[in-house]
């Protein structure tokens, strides 16, 4: 059996042509601290976690809003805490201090600044994508490039702007949240896999080649324009 093929860079110019996939189990959204706690207390009976964060864009310079969702998924059940309602409540505190079950990240230090805006708390537990995949050789570290690279399909990114203070989230924002969430878990145990198994042959992109597409990208950029 051939090996996996990946690469240094991914060419996010092949996105499109990808299969897409999405999150298939159950989507809970959590709107009160006592479903929070519920939710946290069958999220620890979990063996991984996977994490990710939501906030509502700003379109003025100089402005910033607090996060509004924390997604947190297993492989196949994925918790959506609404924290414009119900903010960084006890129970929240508790899985992000726990250390009793792994929790998957993907530029994590960025979602605990924002969650330490809407309160304090000690993170522990937390297990980095981008600085592991360094390992594999792999320097592009977006979620979407990141999964293509190693799976070969597309996550889609076209609910990222979205009004996630809404007073209901859609099903394509509940549906893209999760996503988000449970790709953590997939890349960790595909990370894990490869550096077991060294079932993978990288192919390194020259930098010259990345900075061509970003001129062309740049290009087609200012033609839409």
């Amino acid at each position: 059996m051939s090996k996996k093929t990946i690469y240094s860079k991914y060419d996010k110019t092949q996105l499109g042509s990808l299969p897409r996939i999405q999150f298939q189990g159950r989507i809970i959204v959590v709107i009160s601290e006592s479903e929070a706690e519920k939710a946290v207390d069958y999220l620890l009976n979990a063996d991984i976690l996977g994490f990710d964060t939501e906030t509502k864009p700003v379109f003025r310079k100089g402005r910033q809003n607090k996060v509004a969702l924390l997604q947190v998924s297993t492989h196949d059940t994925c918790f959506l805490f609404r924290l414009n309602r119900i903010g960084l409540c006890p129970a929240i505190i508790r899985l992000l201090e726990t250390e009793q079950v792994k929790k998957i990240g993907l530029s994590w230090h960025d979602d605990i600044l924002s969650l330490k805006a809407r309160g304090d708390f000690e993170p522990k537990g937390f297990f980095e994508l981008q600085e592991h995949m360094k390992e594999l050789g792999i320097t592009d570290m977006s979620l979407a490039k990141l999964y293509a690279n190693l799976f070969g399909q597309r996550i889609s990114k076209r609910e990222q702007l979205s009004n996630w203070e809404a007073d209901v989230l859609t099903q394509k924002q509940q549906s893209y949240a999760a996503t988000d969430a449970w790709a953590c878990v997939m890349l960790y145990e595909e990370y894990l896999r490869l550096k077991e198994t060294q079932d993978y042959e990288l192919i390194i992109i020259p930098e010259e080649v990345t900075n061509t597409n970003k001129v062309i990208d740049e290009e087609n950029i200012s033609e839409k324009r």
